[in-house]
């Protein structure tokens, strides 16, 4: 039987980071959240440290991470388009021997123009997929430390865009930004799927979500018309659409996914709005159904492998 099912949380579109973290001690916890100095980011990062975790920030820009964070979190080079990059990451973070209690995968690029990194990876699939299958794979002795460790995805209801598609991965028969978003997105989910299959049995359990409609940096790479003809904003740039959630709202679900002892037990589904999603196959909120199959899954996991040289499990 799926575990994709609503489990009455009791939490909703409306709550913050700080509502689901509410009686919540993580003094002692060391918590890894990549792009955590801005947007969602930011407000992920001020809930656990508010809650008395230790957080480390990985972040491409790292001057810029220390000019909005100051003393509030450690922080460290990320790249997560460079291979390389991902891999002095780790070595730095291995190498102080400490282990890791929860691994945040938030940071991410959406609807960019046509771009190549690495080999010539196409750049939402290297950055948002890629550069966090290795990430986690490479830290996944200091995640298996000590038991109970979790993994989060944050994915979106973009992964309705586009399944994988296995027959061009890198878009080289004709781009699209959009289905290049979705592909990634759902390559999000599915790696939450096949990493909680792989590591429940040493304690990690991992999630996917969709953390809401929010206006951050992540709307860099769109136009103002764009988004003033999806209804987002008006011509001043205003929110318009009334499902939008604030910052702190938007950081609740991947902050319940993190910490939430509701979820105990559980791994490998797809949560919205602090609670377990139901799959959806129309244009209800939800998860499609590719984007959680077990078997799509363990194929993704196998050509990131191949893509990257790096499996924890292999």
């Amino acid at each position: 039987m799926s575990a994709q099912h609503k489990i009455g949380s009791g939490f909703g579109h409306d709550s913050t980071a700080d509502d689901v973290l509410a009686g919540i001690d993580l003094t002692g916890k060391l918590a890894i959240v990549t792009g955590g100095y801005s947007g969602l980011g930011l407000e992920t990062t001020k809930a656990l440290v508010k809650a008395g975790a230790h957080v480390v920030v990985p972040a491409r820009r790292p001057d810029a991470a220390r000019e909005a964070l100051g003393d509030l979190a450690e922080v460290d080079e990320l790249d997560l388009g460079s291979q390389d990059s991902v891999k002095a990451f780790a070595e730095r973070f291995l190498a102080s021997g400490r282990s890791v209690d929860i691994v945040i995968d938030n940071a991410g690029i959406m609807a960019s123009p046509e771009t190549r990194v690495g080999p010539g990876w196409e750049a939402q699939f290297a950055t948002n997929h890629l550069g966090h299958f290795a990430l986690v794979n490479r830290l996944w002795p200091a995640l298996a430390a000590d038991g109970g460790a979790r993994v989060v995805s944050v994915s979106s209801t973009g992964h309705r865009r586009s399944d994988i598609r296995w027959d061009d991965l890198e878009f080289r028969l004709g781009y699209d930004k959009w289905e290049a978003y979705g592909q990634a997105k759902t390559a999000n989910v599915l790696f939450a799927v096949q990493l909680d299959a792989l590591g429940k049995d040493s304690g990690v359990r991992a999630f996917a979500l969709h953390p809401g409609g929010i206006l951050t940096p992540l709307q860099r790479h769109l136009e103002k018309q764009e988004m003033v003809d999806f209804g987002w904003i008006d011509e001043d740039g205003n929110a318009l659409n009334p499902a939008f959630k604030s910052p702190e709202q938007g950081a609740a679900t991947q902050v319940w996914a993190a910490t939430s002892p509701q979820l105990d037990g559980l791994g490998g589904v797809f949560l919205e709005d602090c609670e377990v999603a139901e799959v959806s196959a129309d244009d209800a909120p939800g998860v499609r159904p590719y984007a959680i199959d077990p078997a799509s899954a363990e194929r993704l996991w196998t050509v990131s492998a191949q893509l990257t040289g790096v499996n924890a499990f292999g």
